[in-house]
């Protein structure tokens, strides 16, 4: 279906409740830039740290948004809004929006949009289950131990088990907030605390020594899976985290990475294998430690960063696909 211009009417919504609202505003910027207006009509959302839906206009690179933006005052309205739209973009980052949340009130207004479904979604975003289902295909993962609420201290026996340094993450986070390293017991407290603000569920896990290295799959509209070339992070941090990830020059990305042909295919199959496994739909990134006797899966993202700098668009560059073709692709392939 497609608007009186011959258009089609594209929603993008971003921004949203979860501490990755300013990491989804930045990936909505550029795709509010890049999308082709010769193709789409734009329809810009912008869902406020309280949970308002604001809608706003496309300036024809972006959006702007009046000082009273028109709200929904009720899911109803905002089923409405989206009912007029033949395809939704959904660049939201953590919960409330990479969880199935936003993609359950899509299918609910029988609304097309890009990306995994709710379960896939939901799962995905959970690093214990993604973990428990990939590691059911047999993906190597890190040994951890999970901490629901109550749980507030690691074993001795675990603790012997995992060793140091461990990782200490929210189960249900994304662009490493609320993670610590611990280098030393003694500091277990406090990293727990930390990630119990982002959710009740907390996750330690041992480290593991490899090369960090991001794989991209996309799903054309056929369901043909490709896997991008692979990227390799270089950066000074104790690890990845959040200022490593947007801060400019913290960290650099090398693609391709400087792989063998065995390590290149391993790394293109297992991503490949995690996209199936969990049930997932138009676009993952896999991000994996490469150790000398594997590949060891770190995490999922199907929604991932999408400023073009971020890994998943500089992945698709280097393979020869611009943004915007990018953006055409991840549209097409949306159900």
């Amino acid at each position: 279906m497609q608007s009186s211009t011959g258009k089609t009417r594209v929603a993008v919504i971003f921004g949203g409740q979860s501490a990755e609202h300013d990491v989804s505003c930045r990936s909505a910027a550029s795709v509010l830039r890049y999308l082709d207006r010769g193709r789409y009509e734009v329809l810009p959302i912008r869902i406020s740290r309280a949970g308002v839906w604001e809608i706003g206009r496309d300036t024809g690179t972006g959006a702007e948004f009046p000082p009273q933006p028109m709200r929904s005052g009720s899911l109803i309205v905002a089923l409405g809004v989206l009912r007029t739209v033949d395809v939704a973009f959904p660049v939201m980052h953590g919960p409330f929006g990479e969880d199935g949340t936003l993609q359950a009130v899509l299918v609910a207004a029988g609304v097309r949009y890009v990306g995994s479904g709710v379960l896939a979604s939901a799962t995905a975003m959970d690093k214990q289950f993604t973990k428990t289902i990939v590691a059911a295909e047999g993906i190597a993962v890190a040994d951890g131990v999970v901490l629901r609420a109550g749980d507030d201290d690691v074993t001795p026996a675990d603790r012997e088990r995992l060793g140091l340094p461990v990782f200490v993450k929210p189960a249900r986070s994304g662009s490493s907030v609320g993670v610590t390293r611990v280098d030393d017991w003694s500091g277990l407290q406090q990293a727990i605390a930390l990630a119990r603000k982002h959710d009740t569920k907390v996750l330690v896990e041992a480290a593991v020594a490899g090369r960090e290295v991001d794989v991209a799959v996309l799903q054309h509209p056929d369901g043909t899976l490709e896997a991008g070339p692979a990227l390799e992070i270089k950066h000074g941090a104790a690890f990845f985290d959040f200022d490593a990830k947007y801060t400019a020059g913290a960290a650099d990305f090398v693609i391709p990475a400087d792989l063998r042909p065995d390590q290149r295919g391993l790394l293109a199959e297992t991503a490949i294998l995690a996209f199936r496994a969990l049930g997932c739909a138009g676009l993952l990134r896999v991000d994996c430690f490469l150790t000398e006797n594997g590949v060891v899966l770190n995490e999922v993202n199907t929604l991932p960063g999408l400023t073009e700098l971020s890994q998943f668009p500089q992945i698709w560059r280097a393979a020869g696909r611009s943004y915007p073709e990018l953006l055409d692709l991840l549209l097409s392939a949306a159900r």
